[in-house]
């Protein structure tokens, strides 16, 4: 990641020097040399970071009061103040307004490019306890063995590192915000910003507000998450919430990577990588007129596909050890195993909620299970409150099984059971037969006496 600094310093071999210096190593430099022009680069795009003079000739306020403009629009933007006229009671005000440090001029280069380190990365470390606030600790992988995850792996290695944007489409708690963090782990932004929003949960009044910030009449700036986002990510879950008229202004963002601040007329320049996500059909959306067809296009331009639970039940057990493993490091909850008549009930499970849904199951199962912690949990012990993991048919179930024949009703009990362990693993026979207690030319000819479509699939 290519850091942006301003140096905000009124004499020109100074400014230049230190531009010099910051360019060797990389860094991305701009240069103010008064406090009006500090301020207009500001609204062009908030730096990562500013050296900032004390005593600004010709300018209309002076480095300790520009640094206090500053700390009011952006209070988290590190700052680093340099002086030639450096006294204890300056460097000491400095520090309080809010300065990460204070450098007295004539400096050597190491001091500034260590100084401008640490300012940077006790700024990146802020941010990412910020974000690792609101972040579930368990979701940093894709858990699983199934052919759908290892596919959807091998599809995020591949386009990760592209730059492309992004549209995820799946249902709710499928770990589309997961495949977006990965997206954004694996590629040559993964030390810049990671922004992540909700457009539904957003009040729509505040949406243009909450992505592109805004300047008030008094001209304090607010800066939004696109401008929180440079260099990095942006992930906007849920698109198809978004107002049509801020699909327009993104839409913009997309071809001109600008945009400008609500109440302001200068457009603000950002580099920044858009992966979207929605639980709706987008493209029959767009169709129906409620979302921007351009907008999709311009969305959709490398499409993955977080499957639902239900599609990929073999990766179950390997989930339900993952979060007993993680919540009991979180949690101080005693980590149990999981009985195989328990882990055949997980399993048969439709989880709508899918992986998210498991987790909480997993965590209630925890806290719930009774017996000796050190004894596997089984069917038999299962708590009654964690009625996700026994029988999912129901009244109307048990009336349909009731009213057949006997002969009609083992037919019926042995097709939907012997579908649900096929689904179970993932469509394996050899494995299906093995835990049914059956050859597998046996479980052949009764699948097909009971017309059970077995989608063989025998990786063993």
């Amino acid at each position: 990641m290519k850091y942006d600094v301003l140096i905000v310093e009124d004499e020109d071999d100074i400014r230049d020097m230190i531009a010099g210096i910051l360019e060797d190593e990389g860094y991305q430099v701009r240069q103010a040399a008064t406090s009006e022009e500090a301020l207009d680069a500001m609204k062009t795009r908030v730096p990562n970071l500013v050296v900032l003079d004390v005593w600004l000739k010709g300018s209309s306020m002076d480095g300790i009061e520009l640094l206090d403009r500053v700390k009011v629009n952006t209070p988290s933007l590190p700052v680093i103040i340099i002086s030639g006229h450096g006294t204890v009671e300056t460097a000491v005000s400095a520090i309080r307004k809010g300065a990460f440090d204070y450098i007295v001029k004539p400096f050597k280069a190491e001091k500034l490019l260590v100084t401008v380190s640490r300012a940077l990365e006790n700024a990146r470390l802020r941010q990412e306890n910020e974000e690792l606030k609101g972040r579930a600790t368990s979701d940093n992988q894709l858990v699983g063995q199934s052919p759908l995850i290892a596919q959807l792996r091998q599809k995020v290695s591949r386009i990760a590192p592209t730059n492309s944007r992004v549209l995820i489409t799946g249902p709710s708690g499928s770990g589309k915000e997961l495949i977006a963090r990965l997206l954004h782990g694996e590629s040559g932004r993964a030390t810049g910003p990671f922004k992540a929003v909700n457009a539904a949960s957003m009040v729509p009044e505040r949406v243009e507000e909450e992505l592109f910030g805004s300047v008030s009449d008094d001209g304090q700036t607010k800066t939004g998450l696109l401008e929180k986002a440079h260099n990095g990510t942006l992930y906007l879950d849920e698109v198809a919430d978004m107002p049509m008229e801020t699909q327009g202004k993104l839409l913009r963002l997309l071809v001109e990577q600008r945009f400008q601040r609500v109440g302001d007329t200068d457009d603000v320049q950002v580099d920044v990588r858009v992966i979207t996500s929605t639980s709706r059909d987008l493209e029959k959306e767009a169709k129906l007129g409620r979302f921007r067809e351009d907008l999709y296009h311009r969305l959709n331009v490398m499409p993955l596909e977080a499957p639902p639970l239900a599609t990929r039940r073999e990766d179950i057990p390997d989930l339900v050890s993952y979060f007993i493993e993680r919540l009991a490091a979180s949690t101080g909850l005693p980590a149990r195993e999981i009985g195989e008549d328990a882990m055949a009930a997980l399993q048969a499970h439709d989880w709508p909620g899918n992986v998210r849904q498991l987790r909480n199951n997993v965590e209630r199962l925890l806290i719930l299970a009774t017996g000796d912690p050190s004894q596997p949990i089984t069917l038999k012990t299962l708590p009654a409150e964690v009625s996700v993991v026994r029988g999912s048919g129901g009244g109307s179930e048990n009336e349909k099984i009731i009213a057949m024949p006997l002969r009609d009703a083992r037919e019926h009990f042995e097709r939907e059971y012997l579908q649900a362990q096929i689904e179970r693993f993932g469509g394996n026979i050899s494995r299906t037969a093995s835990f049914v207690g059956m050859e597998r030319s046996a479980l052949h000819r009764k699948l097909k006496s009971l017309g059970v479509n077995a989608n063989n699939r025998d990786d063993d």
